[in-house]
C-alpha cells in the first residue's frame, strides 16, 4: 500500500518494522522455484532521533542499495471495511476519502489512503480502505529524506501477516492466522493469496509475559472467545470457504498457550514454524524463536511480491 518513489537497486524487499525501542530490518529476495530466502534480518535500537539512526544505518546495512518499504505499528493507521467504488483507483480514493470522514480519528483530506480489493466470492464488492494521518506519515517520510534514504512504499500489518498466511493455504481452503507483537493481537483469514477478515485483539504479548498464572488463564479465555466469534463470524460471510485450520505465532516465555487454543477451539490449531516456508540458512539467528517473534512483522512485510516502482 501506500507505493511511492522510483525504484533502487537490489531485487527484492527491506522491510523496516517499527516498535517504540527499536527498527527491525529484515530483506527478503524471492526467486521462482525456491523458498523466498532471508538476506538480512537485524534489530537496531532507535536512538532520539529516526534521521540520525537511519544515516548511521545506510552505509552498515546498504540501505540505499534497496526497495525499502516503512511498516506502520498498530495505533499509526486505520482499518475500514467499506462497499467498492467504480472507477479508475485515484478517484475510487478520493470518494472513499470522503465517504469515510466520519470514520477516522484524523483529517481525511490530508490522510494517506490507499484500497484493498476483497475477493467477492458472491458478496457485494467491497474494499478495505487504509488510511494514516499526515501527523504519522510526513515524519516517517521525512526522517527518510533527511537520511537521504527513498521510500519505495509504506504497508501495514495486515498485509504483512497476509504474505506470511499466503505461504501456508492449502488448495481451495482458506487460513486463519493468529500472530501477537508487543501491542496487540491480530487474527487474519486469507483464501487464495487475498485477505478477507482482519481482527485485532486488544491483547499484548508483553501482557501475557508478565501475567500472573491467573491473570494468564483469563486472558488465555479472552482470546479464545475473541476467535471463536471471529470463526464464526467468518463461517456465516464466507460458508462457502472452508478453513484448513488456525496457524499461531509462538510466543516466547508464554507457556500454556498452545495447549488452552487447542482445547478450546473448533478447528486444528498449529504452531507457526518460519522454516517450513522460508529459506532462514543465511541468518540462522533467526532459528532463535525470540528473534522471529521480534523480526516476524517486518518478515512479512518483506515477503511482499508486487514489484518496487
Amino acid at each position: 500500500m501506500f507505493p511511492f518513489l522510483k525504484t533502487p537497486h537490489e531485487p527484492g524487499w527491506l522491510a523496516i518494522g517499527q516498535s517504540p525501542r527499536r527498527f527491525d530490518f529484515v530483506h527478503i529476495l524471492r526467486t521462482t522455484g525456491h523458498l523466498p530466502q532471508v538476506l538480512l534480518a537485524e534489530s537496531i535500537e532507535r536512538g532520539a532521533d529516526d534521521a540520525t539512526t537511519l544515516t548511521a544505518l545506510k552505509k552498515p546495512l546498504r540501505l540505499h542499495h534497496h526497495h525499502l518499504m516503512a511498516l506502520l505499528p498498530a495505533g499509526q493507521y486505520q482499518v475500514v471495511l467499506t462497499d467498492a467504488v467504480d472507477g479508475p483507483l485515484d478517484e475510487a480514493r478520493e470518494i472513499v476519502r470522503w465517504k469515510l470522514k466520519d470514520q477516522v480519528g484524523f483529517p481525511v483530506d490530508t490522510a494517506a489512503i490507499d484500497l484493498l480489493p476483497i475477493p467477492p466470492l458472491g458478496r457485494s464488492p467491497q474494499v478495505y480502505a487504509l488510511l494514516a494521518a499526515e501527523t504519522v506519515m510526513a515524519p516517517l517520510i521525512q526522517s527518510f529524506q533527511s537520511a537521504k534514504l527513498e521510500l519505495t512504499a509504506i504497508d501495514v500489518p495486515e498485509l504483512a501477516q497476509r504474505n506470511i498466511s499466503a505461504l501456508l493455504e492449502e488448495e481451495d481452503r482458506g487460513l486463519a492466522m493468529l500472530i501477537f507483537d508487543e501491542s496487540e493481537g491480530l487474527l487474519t483469514f486469507t483464501f487464495g493469496g487475498e485477505l478477507l477478515v482482519a481482527r485485532h485483539i486488544e491483547i499484548s504479548a508483553e501482557q501475557l509475559l508478565s501475567a500472573s498464572p491467573e491473570r494468564r488463564e483469563q486472558l488465555f479465555e479472552r482470546i479464545a472467545l475473541d476467535i471463536q466469534r471471529s470463526l464464526d463470524n467468518f463461517d456465516r460471510s464466507y460458508s462457502m470457504v472452508p478453513l484448513s485450520g488456525l496457524v499461531v505465532g509462538a510466543i516466547p516465555g508464554v507457556t500454556g498457550y498452545m495447549d488452552y487454543l487447542r482445547n478450546n477451539l473448533s478447528l486444528t490449531v498449529t504452531v507457526l514454524n518460519l522454516a517450513d516456508i522460508i529459506d532462514l540458512s543465511a541468518v540462522p539467528a533467526l532459528l532463535d524463536p525470540q528473534r522471529q517473534f521480534q523480526c516476524l512483522r517486518a518478515l512479512g512485510a518483506a515477503l511482499r511480491e508486487e514489484p518496487a516502482s
